[in-house]
């Protein structure tokens, strides 16, 4: 049991020594996977995420003519495949939705975003005993790529050098990503952890988003209720943090970066080959680019068919 209580740690540990994010989620990307839905082979769905944040915001989080409403909304069509015992794929494709509304003035930017794909190997498959009770435990880990296929206007950041560039459909850049997924389960009671680091590079606009760190650890039991349905209602953290984007490679751009702590909350449930989920998550503390934005509540929902 110790080991697993010093993986659990190692996963997350890291989120409080690194700096990296896009606005911690919103406009240009959040790669969140929380629990997978159970898959022998393959998997494909589609996802719905919901992510708001409040802009220009003067000392202390005070309003002004200037602060802006911002929306992001996403429907991803994500899918994965596991090859053979030790090997798995899952990739994103991004259908984004973003709206801004300052002074009864909205704008409106939609698009396919940027493509993502990421490939794990499985370090870890164990099953053992404790005492009467099963214990399985997992660990993938992995490294993945993004590619340049969601809109980027620079005429937006340059006309607006006191707002985050994060009204994007994508960063114009080709970035990548270490991940790890390790989960624990006694029984019906399981652990699970996340962890993303994302590398960003230079866009050919010579702008470049701050890297970025994302960790999530959900509580999760499983309850069988008939013979092909089976339900999980799940709890726990989800922390990003961000360092600050830069020009021409050396200029740190003020209105960037930071961190972010949220809640989550949600179901996952399988009927036979289709699997359904939701989760809710409430922000719980924050700091983005100096106290200048203030992330709103976030949703997801996904249906997905096993195969």
């Amino acid at each position: 049991m110790r080991k697993i209580f010093l993986i659990s740690i190692l996963l997350i540990a890291g989120a409080y020594d690194l700096r990296a994010c896009d606005i911690c989620g919103c406009g240009v990307g959040s790669y969140y996977i929380g629990i997978l839905p159970d898959f022998k082979k393959r998997f494909v769905g589609l996802r719905y995420q919901y992510k708001t944040l409040t802009s220009h915001l003067g000392p202390g989080g005070s309003r002004s003519y200037l602060t802006t409403a911002e929306t992001y909304q996403t429907a991803e069509l994500w899918g994965g495949w596991n090859i053979g015992r030790r090997f798995r794929v899952i990739g994103f494709v991004p259908l984004n939705f973003n709206s801004r509304e300052n002074q009864g003035v909205s704008m409106h930017r939609s698009g396919v975003g940027d493509i993502a794909a990421v490939g794990y190997y499985q370090l870890l498959d164990k099953q053992q005993t404790a005492g009467s009770k099963l214990l399985v435990q997992s660990l993938w880990l992995g490294a993945g790529i993004k590619l340049p296929t969601g809109r980027y206007e620079p005429a937006e950041h340059k006309e607006n050098e006191d707002a985050p560039n994060n009204f994007q459909l994508g960063t114009a850049s080709t970035d990548f990503t270490l991940n790890a997924m390790y989960d624990v389960r006694l029984m019906d009671v399981g652990l699970n952890a996340n962890v993303s680091y994302k590398i960003n590079t230079n866009n050919r606009y010579d702008y470049q988003y701050g890297n970025k760190f994302t960790a999530n650890l959900l509580a999760y039991y499983k309850i069988r209720l008939k013979e092909k349905l089976t339900i999980a209602p799940n709890a726990g953290v989800l922390y990003e943090t961000a360092a600050k984007d830069r020009e021409t490679k050396k200029y740190k751009v003020d209105i960037s970066g930071g961190y972010s702590l949220m809640a989550t909350i949600g179901m996952e449930a399988t009927i036979g080959n289709i699997s359904a989920g939701a989760n809710f998550q409430p922000a719980v503390s924050q700091q983005l680019a100096d106290m200048r934005i203030k992330a709103g509540n976030r949703a997801m929902v996904h249906v997905t068919y096993l195969f």
